[in-house]
């Protein structure tokens, strides 16, 4: 078996197909970045998103994403009550102001978290579902590694400055997903505008979440800010029927974090456009079939193929199939034989499954035989190419 490439261009036009120069790549103020058009499965833009930084805040959703996975499994409910330790109670920066004597509810602890950023809570978290923070850190990281965080380290459940607690833009982004996907029923609460925890701190109630209320469609998910991370924010907004996830840090203020989210979402909305360049019927290629009935399967995706393409240029799409041929018969209709991979420019690669269009039966006593036959001249051709 060997990798089989096919290169070849989709022809698509967007709604305003002029002479347009190539769409600028996206300057963003952030140090580094990651936007996500979720619908679609599109990387938009990547700034040094693969380097592992300090997180702050932000790492909560990973200890909210551990929450939710025990609600999900049943281990707790929204009601089970959680004790505060003293040291969840001596917690400073973010707090819910708990004290020893508080059992808060699971559905307390996560307002706290998502609005109050309550660090106390986040302990508090940790201890009741892991026994010390410490244990519950070191199961963050391994379950980072199972869910697909290839640049995430944990020390602790709140984000707390320590050289050894660390997280990628795009991994803050992957855990963002996640939530949206995953969670669904619980993901609504980081669009919560105000936790008044029984009245406490009450200039400590509302999200510092910038985006809610004011950009469109915007609902979650979590700021943070040290002075070695600087201002960041993972931000959410869902438009029609496209959703955006993006991640920034870096930030001097919060006055440019605002600002620098609401243009990412705007050029992320309205830069682009939604199209479908090939549906699942459509022939893409044809793969060679080892001792079938037919020489050939016809190869097509698994799914309709939407890209995001440029607004107001002639986009070609250039798109490659690999297999690894020829496809052995029996082949059954559906069965995945290769991958198309597309790439349009200043965009990361995307890749679609590739499917046979058709069963291909195993051939009769004949076409085994010539195969067989085929395959000892191969054989022999190569063993005297060997020889000279």
């Amino acid at each position: 078996m060997i990798a089989r490439f096919r290169r070849f261009a989709f022809a698509v036009f967007a709604a305003v197909a002029l002479a347009h120069p190539a769409l600028a790549a996206f300057e963003t103020r952030a140090s580094a970045a990651w936007v996500y058009d979720q619908t679609t499965g599109t990387v938009l833009l990547a700034k040094n998103a693969d380097e592992p930084l300090p997180p702050a805040s932000m790492s909560k959703i990973m200890t909210l994403n551990m929450l939710f996975e025990a609600l999900q499994d049943g281990r707790v409910s929204l009601e089970t009550q959680f004790n505060v330790s003293a040291k969840a109670k001596a917690m400073g920066g973010s707090t819910m102001f708990l004290d020893t004597t508080d059992r808060p509810t699971v559905e307390d602890l996560i307002k706290g978290i998502v609005v109050q950023s309550g660090n106390d809570a986040c302990v508090v978290v940790a201890e009741n579902l892991a026994g010390t923070e410490e244990a519950f850190a070191r199961s963050m990281t391994d379950r980072g590694r199972v869910i697909g965080l290839t640049n995430s380290i944990f020390a602790n459940s709140t984000g707390w400055p320590n050289p050894n607690h660390r997280m990628s833009m795009r991994d803050l982004g992957l855990v963002a997903t996640r939530l949206v996907e995953e969670f669904p029923e619980y993901y609504g609460y980081f669009s919560l505008e105000t936790f008044p925890f029984d009245g406490r701190a009450p200039q400590n109630h509302r999200n510092r979440n910038p985006i809610l209320n004011r950009i469109e469609g915007a609902d979650g998910l979590k700021t943070g800010h040290t002075s070695e991370a600087g201002y960041g924010l993972v931000g959410s907004a869902k438009q029609g029927d496209r959703r955006i996830i993006f991640v920034i840090t870096g930030l001097d203020s919060e006055a440019e974090r605002a600002e620098e989210s609401e243009r990412i979402v705007n050029w992320a909305f309205r830069q682009f456009v939604e199209r479908t360049v090939a549906t699942s019927d459509t022939r893409i290629a044809e793969a060679d079939v080892w001792m079938g009935a037919q020489g050939t399967v016809g190869l097509v995706p698994a799914e309709d193929v939407n890209l995001l393409l440029p607004a107001v240029v002639q986009s070609e799409v250039n798109a490659e199939v690999v297999y690894q041929g020829p496809v052995r018969a029996p082949v059954t209709a559906g069965q995945e034989v290769g991958r198309l991979v597309i790439n349009v420019d200043g965009m990361a690669p995307r890749e679609v499954a590739l499917v046979a269009e058709s069963d291909v039966a195993e051939g009769g006593y004949l076409t085994r035989l010539r195969a067989a036959a085929s395959a000892l001249i191969l054989q022999f051709a190569g063993e005297a190419a060997g020889l000279n």
